[in-house]
């Protein structure tokens, strides 16, 4: 044997050994505690439906699935702690609408939401809900668009901040309705809902559990959900497209992901571990006080979701002029 032939069997042995070790470390998986990392504090929806999914998903892979809060910049801060994590399943993201919005409208960005992650799943949905303060005398959302037409920019509409999910949807409203609320952006959801009770803005677009609780009080008034399908906790509101607005859906998601390159056999378990937990009662149970709804699926179905929800917010964002 020649020397370039042992050479060229020692490699080949040393790349079948390497090969031999991550199918092994891929059959066992997880062997130590994995990381989930939150772009967002404890406490915030996010956050609840990410310690929901660990401890359901800690028990079906028999290892501690832990919740890692990262907040700031919406989501971008832990998107790129994650992106550039070791491709070896123990470091995720619990991604949500936000990072798909950031794409857009966050300026020099070092990673690429499409590009740097490997979607696992979808997890859950949180509708936002149109409410109005009841003095604004409208009982549907064809009602409060005959008024804003017939007001043009005298409605405000509050949010929790530029570019979040609450914004953009008071955007896109203005677009699909032809009309022009006036946007008033708040530093919380917990502010802007203070204002809107108090009638200093009249509007707002809103995660289902912050403002479910002032519907049944009487102190606001539901217009609809903003998800394809009627909201769990609200089953008697209709939604945007059912109120006259077709394919209108600015629904909040999250769903887990991986840094882009972690191997598919890690992907494909935790896939099964996240559909697994999202068929528990238990789990079912936790995410339903919350208002939220389960969604799972493939790995396939959450990549082409982070496709069409990125273009339909580029779109948005570029309507309301709000790229520098």
């Amino acid at each position: 044997m020649t020397h370039q032939q042992r050479l060229a069997a020692v490699l080949a042995l040393a790349v079948f050994a390497w090969f031999g070790a991550v199918a092994r470390a891929e059959e066992t998986y997880p062997i130590r505690p994995v990381r989930i990392v939150v772009g967002f504090g404890p406490g915030a929806s996010a956050d609840i439906a990410a310690r929901v999914l660990a401890q359901r998903m800690g028990q079906t892979l028999g290892q501690q699935f832990i919740i890692e809060n990262r907040p700031g910049a919406g989501s971008n801060i832990a998107s790129e702690y994650v992106a550039r994590a070791p491709k070896d399943g123990y470091t995720l993201l619990f991604g949500t609408v936000a990072n798909t919005i950031n794409t857009t409208l966050s300026k020099n960005l070092t990673f690429d939401f499409s590009r740097d992650f490997a979607p696992v799943s979808l997890a859950v949905t949180l509708p936002n809900i149109l409410v109005v303060n009841p003095s604004l005398g409208v009982d549907s959302v064809a009602d409060l668009i005959k008024l804003a037409k017939s007001k043009p920019q005298q409605i405000f509409f509050g949010s929790s901040g530029v570019g979040t999910s609450p914004h953009l949807s008071g955007e896109l409203f203005n677009e699909m309705a032809g009309v022009k609320l006036v946007h008033v952006p708040y530093p919380g959801s917990a502010q802007a809902v203070t204002d809107l009770l108090g009638g200093r803005v009249q509007v707002m677009f809103s995660p289902a559990s912050t403002v479910l609780p002032h519907v049944t009080e009487g102190k606001l008034k539901a217009l609809a959900s903003t998800q394809l399908k009627r909201a769990g906790a609200a089953p008697n509101l209709p939604t945007m497209t059912e109120a006259g607005l077709d394919g209108f859906d600015t629904s909040v998601w999250f769903g887990l992901l991986a840094p882009a390159g972690t191997p598919p056999e890690i992907i494909a378990k935790l896939n099964r571990a996240v559909n697994d937990a999202l068929t528990s009662d238990e789990v079912l149970a936790l995410l339903r006080v919350q208002g939220m709804d389960p969604l799972g699926g493939t790995p396939e179905a959450f990549a082409h979701t982070i496709t069409s929800e990125t273009a339909k917010w580029a779109h948005v964002i570029a309507a309301a002029g709000l790229q520098n």
